[in-house]
């Protein structure tokens, strides 16, 4: 351990700040917690809570409950009670019909004579092994072409499509037209004169640089050559702990 690190630095005064007055809070003359030891502190009581575990196994009805007329102190009225019950449904298995169920006057009187009476059926279904095709579904045969089953027919022909080999438009030498070759340069067959190109225009040498024009000068905002009042600029806050600069200076 060194001889700096053992000797204790004397303490800055300007790093120790206390607390404004806004910190400091007197302690409180009202209620129990935090009142101020130098006053009298009266006692305080407090509001129990509710114990309800005593009232479950003892829970007794209140003044309302009812005590019913039939129940004696020698038990429960022996008087016979009756009830009217719902109608029972009948277990017959045959119902008869009542007598607004017939009508006497949809029938025709028993021994007299009446016209027959026809009722019109459905239509019969075909079996299906037995599949008989309507009369629309038989056609007659075409009398025109060369098909006719029963009548003599001339010879038919047909007229096929243009076709591409052996016709007229059928181009035998498969010779491309002229716009498929491309013009040749005369050059490869002749001798060819000398060439010249043309170069891009040269500048001489002198300064890039961008000038400013008389526009950008503003002669009248100089004072250095004229007479002017003192000025002053408001400085920094400086530290503290800086130690002001002393200079010996010497005769």
């Amino acid at each position: 351990m060194s001889k700096a690190e053992g000797e204790e630095r004397p303490t800055i005064a300007a790093k120790e700040r206390g607390p404004g007055p806004s910190r400091y809070c007197l302690p409180q003359c009202v209620g129990y917690n935090g009142h101020d030891t130098t006053k009298l502190r009266m006692p305080a009581y407090s509001f129990g809570q509710r114990l309800e575990s005593m009232f479950k196994s003892e829970c007794s009805p209140g003044p309302g409950y009812f005590i019913n007329s039939r129940c004696t102190r020698f038990g429960k009225d022996g008087t016979p009670v009756y009830s009217i019950l719902g109608r029972q449904k009948d277990f017959t298995q045959f119902m008869t019909p009542s007598p607004g169920a017939y009508y006497p006057e949809k029938v025709h009187p028993q021994g007299e004579k009446h016209a027959p009476a026809y009722t019109m059926g459905t239509r019969t279904r075909y079996r299906q092994r037995d599949p008989t095709p309507s009369p629309n579904s038989y056609s007659l045969p075409a009398m025109l072409g060369s098909k006719v089953p029963n009548r003599f027919a001339s010879a038919a022909y047909s007229m096929a499509g243009r076709g591409l080999t052996g016709g007229f438009a059928e181009d035998l030498a498969k010779t491309p037209g002229p716009g498929r070759y491309n013009a040749i340069t005369p050059d490869t067959y002749i001798r060819r004169n000398p060439a010249y190109s043309m170069l891009g225009r040269s500048y001489l040498p002198g300064d890039s640089t961008i000038k400013p024009g008389p526009g950008a000068y503003s002669p009248e905002k100089v004072y250095i050559n004229k007479t002017s009042a003192p000025k002053f600029s408001m400085g920094i806050r400086h530290s503290e702990y800086i130690t002001p600069l002393i200079v010996e200076v010497r005769d």
